[in-house]
């Protein structure tokens, strides 16, 4: 059978092919997807299953004149191949290569950087609002949402801005597999169910929106004719496409849990991992905190839709009245949090770093302002690696810093994590323990200690390197290169980073030099703070991240580029000698 994907480089290419080739194209998207994808690491779930509802998408409206916006970003791998950008998957999620989410910089088909959920919504919405003000009434704005993504309530804001403005034609593709990372849960679920089964009045009819659907999200005919009676309706219209996640592969359609949602380097043949099955810090922090729930019937755990990425599945299964999925919703999990903690209980909410940022003001006002015990468990901190400048977490520690009475610890491996948790769930008031994406470290054990600090190294005070979480590998690098040098070097983690204690003030107190190095930004971090605290006229050299927006690329390579090597360490410190000489 002669291949079609070669001959389909732009959306004009796409409609120009003959309804019967539609299903063939189809099937080669899913196989180029599977081969690209298990190659390189990716988002794989989501785009085998939004094949046929994305080419109906650029058959009917022309992008980049309509706009097409996809909400959480990853599900726009096929939208990529037919706008042009096939060849590129063979760099996807690689240093200088494709992103894995839309991105302005590749494609005037892509309007915005998408990445984090439930946005697309108000976005379309204001986009629509400007055309209107401009006199522009021709051109359609098309919003791509899952049904995980309206667990978050940004979406349901932007909808109640929607249903109110009947002039407003923004068009809400609604792409409902059932899922986020995991089954989606809730009363939206539940509501959703009931329209699959052809049931009742919908949600969006009752806040003004138009309703078409459900429609086979993989028959490409009904989906065209769907959207072309949601364009001619031209008012804010939803249409409810039902899908299946993973669709086309059986690996990921015997994935129950998450149809493989996203995937690492991966044997195409079977959908399992290609690696060396070394532990996880996410894997570490989820044994022991099974081992802690055992313990303490008072330990309840939180997730925002993600289960399985952020280690909770596992205390899910042991203690399943103990864990609650609150869907793509940062905010409610860490209010909720609040409510759970008042009456009682010592809850540990487990997000990805990045993701913390949308649930500031709860931390602040509902958690922080009350002094309660919630604990925070922040995945994927620091730099990230492949998932790019959205996904790096590293705003944790500049943000936290700021909090009245939060506590955050960073543990340097896998035995300083299960140390911590104990150490934080005991703690009267919030706690945070941030961790990276990247097999757990060695064990470093201490030399000695002064209170809470752990003393890794001792070679002189000269200089003083403090290290942070799993810094201190590079640190002890760098301590021995400085040291074959002549320069005299102590090494400390001070474990608690957030806020300085009075042990690691006594510690750095005696060295000349005093040289933080973390994963976070440097100009305001965990090093930022102990700068305030030190005594005058002791110089303080700040070591971790740029304020800026980090590319995509792996963590070795990103944490190079910032220095954050024994190799870098140690050239930063003789730079800094030179205008400091001790």
């Amino acid at each position: 059978m002669k291949t079609l994907l070669p001959y389909i480089s732009t959306p004009d290419d796409l409609r120009a092919l003959p309804a019967e080739l539609l299903p063939g194209l189809a099937c080669e998207i899913r196989d180029f997807l599977i081969d690209k994808v298990s190659a390189r690491g990716g988002h794989l779930g989501s785009n085998l299953g939004i094949v046929e509802l994305t080419i109906a998408l650029h058959r009917v409206f022309r992008s980049p004149d309509d706009v097409l916006v996809f909400d959480t970003g990853h599900q726009a791998y096929v939208h990529k191949i037919l706008t042009g950008r096939r060849a590129a998957f063979d760099a996807l999620r690689c240093r200088g290569g494709l992103s894995g989410y839309p991105s302005r910089e590749e494609s005037a088909h892509d309007h915005l950087d998408s990445s984090h959920a439930s946005t697309a919504l108000a976005y379309a919405d204001g986009m629509a609002k400007a055309r209107r003000l401009a006199g522009d009434d021709t051109r359609a704005v098309v919003a791509v949402v899952g049904d995980g993504a309206l667990t978050g309530g940004v979406a349901w804001e932007a909808l109640n801005n929607l249903g109110a403005a009947r002039q407003r034609p923004v068009i809400v593709v609604l792409n409902d597999n059932g899922r986020s990372y995991a089954p989606t849960y809730g009363g939206c679920a539940d509501h959703l169910d009931r329209l699959r089964d052809g049931g009742g009045v919908t949600v969006f009819e009752s806040l003004g929106l138009r309703y078409l659907g459900p429609v086979d999200g993989h028959d490409i005919p009904a989906l065209e004719q769907a959207m072309r009676a949601a364009r001619e309706l031209r008012a804010p219209v939803v249409v409810h496409c039902v899908t299946r996640k993973g669709r086309g592969y059986d690996p990921a359609e015997q994935d129950l849990d998450e149809h493989l949602h996203a995937i690492p380097v991966t044997d195409p043949a079977t959908g399992k991992p290609v690696g060396t099955g070394r532990s996880t810090w996410t894997q570490a922090f989820s044994q022991h905190l099974c081992e802690l729930g055992a313990r303490r019937h008072d330990l309840v755990a939180i997730t925002a839709a993600m289960p399985g990425p952020t280690g909770l599945a596992a205390f899910g299964r042991r203690f399943p009245g103990r864990m609650f999925d609150v869907g793509i919703a940062e905010q409610q999990a860490m209010a909720s949090a609040a409510g759970l903690a008042m009456s009682g209980l010592h809850p540990v909410v487990a997000i990805y770093a990045t993701f913390l940022n949308r649930a500031f003001d709860q931390v602040l006002m509902d958690v922080a302002l009350h002094r309660l015990p919630v604990t925070l468990v922040l995945d994927r901190a620091g730099i990230t690696g492949p998932d790019g400048p959205s996904h790096h977490g590293m705003w944790d520690l500049a943000a936290l810093a700021v909090v009245p009475g939060m506590r955050v610890a960073a543990p340097r491996d896998a035995v300083r994590l299960c140390e911590l948790l104990e150490e934080a769930v005991e703690h009267d008031g919030p706690t945070a323990l941030r961790f990276p994406k990247a097999t757990a470290e060695a064990e470093i054990p201490p030399a000695g200690s002064v209170g809470d600090v752990d003393v890794l190294s001792s070679n002189g005070q000269d200089v003083c390197l403090v290290a942070v979480g799993p810094m201190a590998g590079p640190c002890l690098s760098a301590a021995a290169l400085l040291s074959s040098q002549g320069v005299g070097v102590t090494v400390v983690d001070p474990r608690w980073v957030i806020p300085v204690s009075a042990d690691l003030r006594k510690v750095v107190c005696g060295s000349r030099l005093v040289v933080t190095v973390e994963d976070g930004i440097a100009a305001s971090g965990a090093g930022a703070l102990l700068r305030q605290v030190c005594r005058p006229g002791q110089h303080v050299l700040n070591l971790g991240l740029p304020c800026s927006f980090i590319a995509q690329g792996t963590r070795s390579e990103l944490l190079t580029e910032a220095g954050l090597t024994g190799q870098g360490i140690a050239l930063a410190v003789r730079e800094e000698l030179k205008r400091w000489p001790l």
